[in-house]
């Protein structure tokens, strides 16, 4: 036995109480963990050489390369039953303990902090290609016919399909911007259009959206074109920093998986052009995927595979960015489990079209982004992550005093 397949039993071992893991190693030996319990998986892998090495190296990356490249094989079930299980054995928010941080901890912390990508301008549109450019085919086959969103759908009682569950978020942020007819709203990271579209056709207003992604760009103006709305909408390939510079406002912002993009250091840059862009008597809502702890790092994989330069954060910071602005955050809601059951609406999506993914790209394509799509519904379900929905407000006297009036809103919007 080797004292790296010695290391990942002690590892396995620590992790797993519930459900039953078998480990095939390289060396021929089997290892057993866990125990049956129900709700958990009972499933085997098989390590081919170097895997064990490989995945102490490094855990999330390492574990990932070694899946994609074919050198980790599951039997009982697929990456996303491994990945929950993983998970699923030490959730966030159970038996965390209150204990300092130590010294050596706090240090390595503070390097990784340092390290975060910074995400200037010049290298935003290469990052934002990086995912959104591989293809709108591919895209289509994963998200909502509808409105292709992709962001966390609102899954309130009742309903039960993706379809469903976006046209639900659509109303429910569009009623938080308290819109009125005629009003100049802006779409930061507008993604395929959907947003504009349904403002533009549910409330009347006239909507600019803006992507840095020029596949995205194409698209969402042939969207708009067929939805009759294109006198409503438009569409510019631009950078929201540019755009703030150039002295354009808006009555409504609305930015929806967008923040996440831009690297920390650029949080306060992102606030003051929504400042900059907005009427002193305008609402903004920024929506966002969120760490419900403290502020961390972005994992290698995600750095090198999904999102270049982005970073998931959490609350204390996107705050603190938005209030050296002077932004009032006048509404905050956090969506706890509402971007699991869409990630596993798309990635239930991708298994039904592994064929045609695999012929657009290849199998290690395919498998680096089942990947992705388990390991992110795993954070939502068992880590640290959520969304949040921020509502800001330049003027204290923007909006009504009670929120009856979002209800009121969203009930028309959905009608």
């Amino acid at each position: 036995m080797s004292a790296s397949e010695s290391i990942l039993d002690r590892f396995f071992a620590s992790m797993i109480d519930h459900g039953v893991l078998t480990v095939h190693h390289a060396s021929g030996r089997i290892s057993r963990f866990g125990a049956p319990s129900p709700g958990f998986e009972e499933l085997e892998i098989t390590l081919g050489d170097g895997v064990a090495r490989q995945i102490l190296t490094d855990p999330r990356l390492g574990a990932a390369e070694a899946w994609m490249d074919g050198k980790l094989h599951i039997a009982g079930g697929g990456i996303m039953e491994l990945i929950h299980m993983l998970r699923a054995n030490r959730r966030w928010d159970h038996g965390q303990g209150l204990r300092a941080p130590t010294f050596f901890r706090r240090m390595k912390d503070r390097l990784s902090f340092v390290r975060t990508a910074v995400n200037h301008a010049a290298s935003s549109k290469s990052n934002v290609a990086h995912h959104y450019d591989i293809g709108n085919d591919f895209y289509r086959l994963m998200l909502d016919a509808p409105h292709m969103q992709y962001s966390c759908a609102y899954w309130p009682d009742g309903v039960e399909t993706l379809e469903q569950a976006q046209k639900m978020k659509l109303a429910h942020i569009a009623a938080k911007l308290a819109l009125e007819p005629g009003q100049r709203v802006l779409d930061i990271g507008c993604g395929w259009g959907g947003m504009a579209i349904f403002l533009a056709r549910r409330a009347g207003v006239h909507v600019t959206g803006i992507t840095l992604s020029e596949e995205q760009l194409a698209l969402a103006r042939e969207r708009a074109e067929a939805a009759g709305v294109s006198a409503l909408t438009r569409f510019e390939l631009v950078d929201y920093r540019d755009l703030a510079k150039s002295g354009a406002t808006f009555d409504r912002i609305v930015s929806v998986g967008m923040f996440e993009h831009v690297g920390r250091p650029q949080f306060e840059a992102y606030f003051r052009s929504i400042g900059q862009l907005m009427h002193q008597g305008g609402v903004a809502l920024v929506h966002t995927i969120g760490r419900m702890g403290k502020p961390g790092t972005t994992d290698a994989f995600t750095q090198k595979y999904i999102f270049p330069g982005g970073y998931i954060p959490a609350l204390s910071e996107t705050v603190a960015a938005s209030e050296k602005v002077r932004l009032i955050a006048s509404d905050v809601e956090t969506l706890r489990l509402h971007y699991a059951k869409t990630l596993r609406c798309w990635y239930d999506r991708c298994m039904n079209h592994k064929e045609e993914i695999e012929a657009m790209y290849d199998p290690r394509f395919f498998r680096m982004w089942t990947f992705y799509l388990a390991g992110a519904t795993s954070a939502f379900e068992n880590g640290g992550m959520c969304n949040f929905q921020i509502q800001y407000v330049r003027d204290r006297y923007a909006l009504p005093l009670s929120r009856d009036y979002m209800a009121s809103a969203e009930t028309q919007l959905n009608a």
